[in-house]
């Protein structure tokens, strides 16, 4: 018989050893799969950063608020570029139009563009390649079939967009008699102006939006009965304008009681010729009341309610399929967007704050909840998607992953210069080449296509106003961040330098 320390001594033996073996072993496809996060982007077109009740704003949001207590808050996140397409291509690809050739919108009048290159499978195709099931619901604008023909195995909801590769583009001809209409003193039902804000005919659940509610909610059931990781991207087209809702949500803000920022309809002295242009026919807003923008911020309210509802039904439907509590979430929205602030309706070639900042929550259920005050990009998000996901490279990454913050807060980057890189390079077949660094004291628009550059102080005219360009108190603080634009336009190796550096004589 074996003696008491014999026996341990053998059960240690067998022990070590077996865990020397489990060391070396290969670890399997599955085992791999098994520690892969779960990982759902919601997005939302042209939702301001500003309207949630957690971040003050005047819209009760309770799910979106939920959700940001179990989050990292970026307060200040921004967008690659205030324009639908060129904003998700930075999202999908983590990287400028400059290299992907995705600098404008696709699929609209005007546009020289049709697609996504091919070449760029994004983390679409990065995900499916590192073994994730991959699905996509509704909005992608980025080209017809582009996320089936990235390895996106759930694929629905798609709306409006096209499913024919190349297909003629969307002419806006029923909107422009719609605008003369308006100005001849012509209104549309209900005595609204649908090009601004309309309530829609039945309830929520015959919105369009709801039938992406409906689509989300399939695709989650899916995801969570498959053996494999998922990565899901459930994308809205609310709260884009104009601003159309169904009741209770288009009579639940009184447009007589909405508070107007200060720049609300404030003149464009010494601005860039472009921010007069008409670019889209509902840039006319020659023809809006005091009444019409109100009832347009009131509308969007109402819209961004209605967002809340469909944030609360999704995170539910997560919770109700069993993947929530270890699900790893991202909400953003590609852009901002104007409602009468410098008497701008919707987007155009410009960076004004409204269009240039953007909501972003981040939940990592390993992490605890906290607020970021620095500045970070929409770029920022798809290196943290590799990160979790442990994707393999697939070129250029401009941004750089989110998780340090995330786990340190702002002192993760302490000693480093908090700035933002902004470009508008095209709208819709229009030139501007516009490119905009950021700090959270000053901003800086290089406009080429114009005569006119901008400079903003930003703590003591946050409504960007007063244009500071030519003012010589100025003058060192200008050169400075003339100079932050020059070193981010190199990191990049935007093509654009060479032309900033001759214009930039003039501050240096």
């Amino acid at each position: 018989m074996f003696s008491k320390i014999t026996k341990l001594l053998l059960v240690s033996f067998v022990l070590a050893s077996t865990s020397s073996s489990i060391v070396a072993a290969e670890p399997t496809s599955d085992s791999n799969n098994m520690k892969k996060p779960n990982v759902l982007i919601l997005m939302f077109d042209d939702m301001r950063f500003d309207t949630f009740s957690y971040r003050g704003g005047p819209v009760n949001t309770p799910n979106i608020d939920a959700l940001a207590a179990e989050s990292t808050r970026f307060d200040n996140a921004m967008t690659t570029t205030g324009l639908c397409s060129p904003s998700r291509a930075a999202l999908y690809t983590g990287r400028w139009g400059h290299k992907t050739g995705l600098d404008d919108n696709v699929e609209l009048y005007s546009t020289r563009l049709a697609e996504l290159d091919l070449k760029e499978g994004g983390v679409l195709r990065r995900a499916s390649d590192a073994g994730y099931l991959v699905g996509h619901v509704g909005k992608w604008h980025l080209g017809a079939r582009g996320t089936e023909l990235r390895g996106a195995e759930i694929d629905l909801a798609h709306g409006h967009e096209a499913r024919e590769r190349f297909a003629r583009v969307y002419t806006p001809y029923s909107k422009v008699p719609k605008i003369e209409g308006y100005y001849q003193g012509k209104l549309d039902s209900r005595g609204e102006k649908h090009e601004y804000y309309m309530t829609l005919d039945g309830g929520y659940e015959d919105t369009a939006a709801y039938q992406k509610v409906v689509a989300g909610k399939k695709m989650l059931k899916q995801m969570a009965e498959d053996d494999r990781p998922f990565f899901g991207v459930i994308s809205f087209n609310q709260p884009h304008p104009a601003y159309r809702v169904p009741e209770p949500y288009a009579s639940m803000y009184d447009p007589a009681l909405v508070e107007l920022p200060a720049n609300h309809l404030s003149k464009r002295v010494f601005k860039p010729l472009a921010q007069d242009g008409i670019w889209w026919p509902w840039h006319d807003v020659g023809h809006m009341s005091e009444t019409d923008w109100r009832k347009a911020r009131a509308f969007y309210y109402g819209a961004m309610a209605m967002v809340d509802r469909i944030v609360g039904e999704l995170l539910q439907a997560a919770k109700d399929e069993g993947v929530y509590d270890d699900l790893h979430i991202v909400l953003w929205g590609d852009q901002g967007s104007m409602l009468g602030e410098h008497t701008l309706y919707d987007k155009g070639p410009y960076a004004y704050d409204e269009l240039m900042r953007m909501p972003l929550l981040i939940k990592d259920p390993e992490l605890q909840p906290r607020i970021v005050k620095r500045q970070v990009s929409v770029l920022d998000i798809t290196a943290t998607l590799a990160d979790w996901m442990t994707l393999e490279a697939d070129g250029d990454e401009d941004g750089h992953t989110l998780i340090p913050l995330m786990e340190q807060g702002d002192k993760a980057e302490e000693g480093e210069v908090d700035l933002s890189l902004y470009a508008y390079e095209w709208y819709n077949g229009n030139w501007f080449g516009i490119r905009a660094v950021r700090t959270p004291d000053f901003k800086f628009v290089w406009n080429p296509g114009d005569s006119r550059d901008e400079f903003y102080d930003l703590k003591n005219d946050p409504g960007e106003v007063h244009n500071l360009i030519k003012d010589p108190k100025y003058k060192k603080q200008r050169a400075d961040m003339v100079k932050l634009l020059i070193s981010e336009l190199e990191r990049v190796a935007d093509p654009s330098l060479e032309k900033l550096n001759y214009h930039a004589k003039a501050y240096l």
